[in-house]
């Protein structure tokens, strides 16, 4: 039989460095919730290849509209002899996606792509360089998409220049002590002593910040950058890739601000979209997404049929088995779990999340005087609680600029009891943690002890107390 460690050797010699796992665990089959490996231990699955399977593991209708496709043929490449369900599918989300304006759509193949495309068509329809993005944006590792992303380490760093004309600016993170008007001050700096808003084609923001630690961007932000964008003839574009496809309680994110009347010119979209193989898409205005001309937009394996046959059954089971309700009764159901550990856990300092696109930020605990101020992030406890969790039989993310945030993207379709041994495990993993972490401070104690009786001159026949300190 085949084993963990055995797969984790092999893959040591045979794959670079650079394409990094969260586990050793090697994934024999999948059913909706569940991963069982190849030593045969069962886990729940809290990641869906972050979020993909959002329809869970092979869900038989997505299962079996691949299958009459693999009946019918595989590949064509539509710019060369097109098909139906390309035309149907585009037409779709151009019903799905918000906006009360005429859209057309292109598809890709990775979210990357579509961001990549979403640049290229801003660029086209306004003939400018420049793009603007946010501090903790993930947007992709093509040299665009990276370029976009607002973190250094592991996505830059090594990779030499960024593509020119690409600006960053803060995101809002109340608990980092970054507001909204700070951010909209930050774009106003920007424009009046570095950046022409002239030469800016696009604005590109997710609605909820993925890999960033799933901020959910305030609608005032929203609203700044809709009106900005309008002033200054700038594209607006959603990166919807990660939050797309009922995950935050809606087909798409940037419904949570129709409202209020906030559109995106463009959205883009993947992961979720084909249920696990590979599909994106750009969805958006249609004069700005004509603005390309015939062969700028496409790719051999665009809009592949496996793909395209399985996004339809991912819509029709989104809307057959009203995924976006369940995500919100299950997301408000693991937040309340989470809030109820915060007075016993206080390295718990932020529940956040729309829909079941939830996420816990940890810092360390308050010191002995309850001085918030000396607190810091604490990455530490993130990592013990998703190796802990592991351990366990459930599979965790940790995101965040800190990488102190652990993300929460079970499948939508999970039923309830294996969500309820879900949370079982994830609060006793929470527990462990918070042991682990308290045992640290009492070494720390001695540690203080120790070096205060050495200046004191007392001498290493003194005895030195551990005093935990007060969580």
């Amino acid at each position: 039989m085949m084993s963990n460690a055995n797969l984790a050797s092999r893959r040591n010699d045979a794959i670079a460095r650079g394409v990094g796992v969260m586990t050793q665990v090697y994934a024999e089959r999948a059913l909706n919730a569940e991963i069982w490996d190849v030593e045969g231990k069962r886990y729940i699955d809290f990641a869906a290849g972050i979020a993909v399977v959002n329809t869970g593991h092979r869900h038989p209708k997505v299962m079996a509209a691949v299958e009459e496709q693999l009946g019918q043929f595989t590949h064509t490449c539509h710019q060369v002899v097109p098909y139906e369900n390309y035309v149907r599918l585009a037409e779709r989300l151009n019903d799905l996606v918000p906006g009360d304006f005429a859209k057309k759509t292109c598809f890709v193949t990775t979210g990357a792509e579509a961001v990549e495309n979403a640049i290229k068509v801003a660029r086209c329809y306004t003939d400018r360089p420049a793009v603007v993005a946010f501090g903790g944006g993930f947007h992709g590792r093509t040299y665009m998409g990276m370029s976009l992303t607002g973190k250094v380490k592991p996505y830059k760093k090594g990779f030499g220049s960024m593509m020119p004309d690409v600006y960053h600016v803060p995101f809002p993170v109340g608990l980092h002590g970054i507001s909204v008007d700070e951010s909209e001050a930050a774009i106003e700096r920007l424009f009046r002593a570095t950046l022409d808003p002239g030469r800016v084609a696009a604005v590109i923001v997710e609605p909820v910040q993925g890999e960033g630690g799933f901020y959910q961007a305030p609608l005032e932000l929203m609203r700044f950058i809709r009106n900005l964008c309008d002033e200054h003839g700038i594209v607006m574009i959603a990166d919807e890739v990660q939050t797309g496809f009922a995950r935050t309680g809606k087909v798409f994110a940037m419904e949570h601000y129709e409202e209020a009347g906030v559109f995106a010119d463009l959205t883009t979209m993947a992961k979720g979209l084909a249920g696990g193989l590979p599909l994106s898409a750009v969805t958006g205005k249609a004069e700005i997404m004509d603005s390309a001309d015939p062969g700028g937009l496409g790719g051999t394996f665009a809009g592949n049929p496996l793909g395209i046959a399985a996004a339809h059954a991912v819509l029709d089971v989104i809307e057959e088995e009203k995924l976006c309700d369940r995500a919100v009764v299950l997301g408000a159901k693991l937040k309340n779990k989470l809030e109820s550990m915060r007075g016993e856990v206080q390295q718990i300092a932020d529940v956040r999340g729309p829909g079941l696109m939830v996420a816990v930020e940890f810092m360390t605990a308050p010191d002995g005087d309850g001085d918030d101020q000396a607190r810091t992030w604490n990455p530490a406890f993130a990592k013990c609680v998703k190796e802990e969790a592991l351990r366990r039989g459930l599979i965790l993310l940790t995101c965040g600029v800190h990488a102190n945030v652990i993300r929460f993207l079970p499948p939508i379709t999970i039923v309830d009891e294996h969500f309820d041994e879900a949370l079982d495990k994830l609060a006793a993993s929470i527990q462990f943690a918070k042991a682990e972490d308290e045992k640290k401070d009492v070494v720390t104690a001695e540690v203080q002890v120790s070096k205060a009786a050495d200046k004191q001159g007392l001498g290493e026949d003194s005895v030195a107390v551990a005093v935990p300190i007060e969580q």
